[in-house]
């Protein structure tokens, strides 16, 4: 025989390629599904819609640059009008905003399906000074009165409009509705140009609520009705200031005293990468965390669910924290660990298994080239009893010759020769028989 027509390779690339092909195809799909999951790099800059300049929501963020700029991200402050244009920004999908500051009470204005909230991050007090000459007990008593209820379009309009229409109080004669706030509404009281002002946000800070409980024949309004008003109004919360938690030498309030406060919330876009949404959560709980006037400590930020849904990222935050690579490396590195760990997945899930499960398949497939041939030593053994002439018998011989030849020019793994042997001498053996 010659040599060339029996040769023994280290390995059947054929064999291996029909087993290792379909294999590979389950990794490389297996990859790329895992890859189409998997959310992209975070990115290093967020734009973040604010307020006017020197407002609160302009601080806050200013505050929040400085907090992200620590792990290597850029926040980018857009101004606005306040709430209602941050909100309207962040429905709009063509406009460039990633989260912004929203006052509780907009959520009609715009499609609130179109964000998310990452929780409520302060409370926005809502507080009504008036002039009259006994206490008003009601908001119904300032019918028949001007009111500074806001600009047009403006945060403070849309909640002191819902109290006031809530109350019966409607902005036609002989009550009269003035589109005044802030420092400019509470200059009107001053000055008698108005009767009452409905102040929220920034002119409701303490500092402008002394100043006015200090000022002759000006009173602040004590919502005694303020159970009543937050079953109404969901995104409404109660506030009791206690005697003296305005100015305590002069004993202001002299009695407990009740406001109403919707809540400000940080929404964002349903898209935020989780890590960026992990940091605003991070950035507000350094900011907001601590007590003053109206919150306790580590009141905020909270997961409060008012019109907007908590989104998955915040709420997975909530329970249990930032992820272990995100409290523990910086924030590019940790980044690229999680993305790396997801895309582990399939190597463990796909390809460890199939480490065993191949070569037992290859090794399989060999054999069976080489078992298959048992079957037809078989058939011409038994065949060699029914028949009894020579000629017949030469037949099965040379079926038998055929049945060598083509294992003889079988191309095998080296290590599977001893196999090979032992069918040539079984060959030899049913051939001994036939003859």
């Amino acid at each position: 025989m010659p040599r060339s027509h029996f040769r023994l390779p280290r390995i059947s690339w054929r064999d291996l390629a029909i087993t290792m092909g379909p294999y590979i195809v389950l990794v490389a799909i297996a990859f790329w599904v895992t890859w189409r999951f998997v959310r992209p790099a975070p990115p290093d800059t967020i734009v973040l819609t604010a307020g006017s300049e020197g407002s609160i929501f302009q601080a806050t963020a200013e505050r929040y640059r400085k907090i992200l700029a620590r792990e290597g991200v850029t926040l980018r402050i857009l101004p606005s009008e306040g709430s209602l244009q941050n909100l309207k920004r962040l429905a709009d999908p063509h406009s460039n905003v990633d989260a912004g500051f929203v006052q509780g009470g907009l959520g009609d204005l715009a499609d609130a399906t179109k964000v998310v909230s990452l929780g409520s991050v302060f409370y926005a007090p809502v507080v009504v000074f008036y002039r009259a000459p006994r206490p008003i007990a009601l908001l119904s008593g300032l019918r028949g009165k001007s009111i500074a209820i806001g600009r047009e379009g403006s945060g403070t309009r849309v909640v002191a409009e819902a109290l006031l229409k809530a109350n019966g109080v409607e902005g036609k004669p002989p009550t009269t509705w003035v589109d005044l706030e802030g420092r400019d509404a509470a200059d009107a009281l001053v000055r008698g140009s108005v009767d009452a002002a409905i102040l929220t946000g920034d002119s409701a800070a303490a500092a402008n609520m002394v100043a006015l409980v200090h000022t002759r024949g000006i009173r602040l309004f004590d919502f005694v009705q303020g159970d009543a008003y937050v079953r109404r109004f969901s995104y409404l919360s109660k506030i009791v200031l206690p005697p003296g938690s305005l100015d305590l030498g002069a004993n202001e309030p002299a009695k407990p005293l009740t406001i109403v406060a919707p809540t400000v919330e940080l929404l964002a876009r349903p898209d935020l990468h989780p890590a960026l949404s992990d940091l605003l959560i991070e950035a507000a709980r350094e900011v907001h965390g601590r007590a003053n006037l109206l919150q306790k400590a580590g009141e905020f930020p909270a997961p409060l669910e008012h019109e907007y849904k908590l989104s998955d990222d915040a709420l997975r935050y909530y329970q249990s924290g930032k992820g272990f690579a995100y409290r523990h490396l910086p924030f590019w590195l940790a980044s690229l660990v999680d993305r790396t760990v997801i895309l582990l997945l399939p190597i463990a899930v796909v390809l460890l298994p199939g480490l065993k499960i191949v070569p037992w398949l290859y090794r399989w497939r060999v054999r069976e080239r080489i078992f298959g041939r048992y079957a037809e030593l078989m058939a011409l053994e038994r065949a060699a009893f029914d028949e009894s002439t020579p000629e017949e018998r030469s037949k099965l011989l040379r079926r038998l010759d055929e049945i060598e030849e083509r294992v003889i020019r079988l191309k095998l793994p080296a290590w599977f020769a001893d196999e090979l042997y032992v069918l040539r001498q079984h060959i030899n053996f049913v051939r001994n028989r036939i003859r």
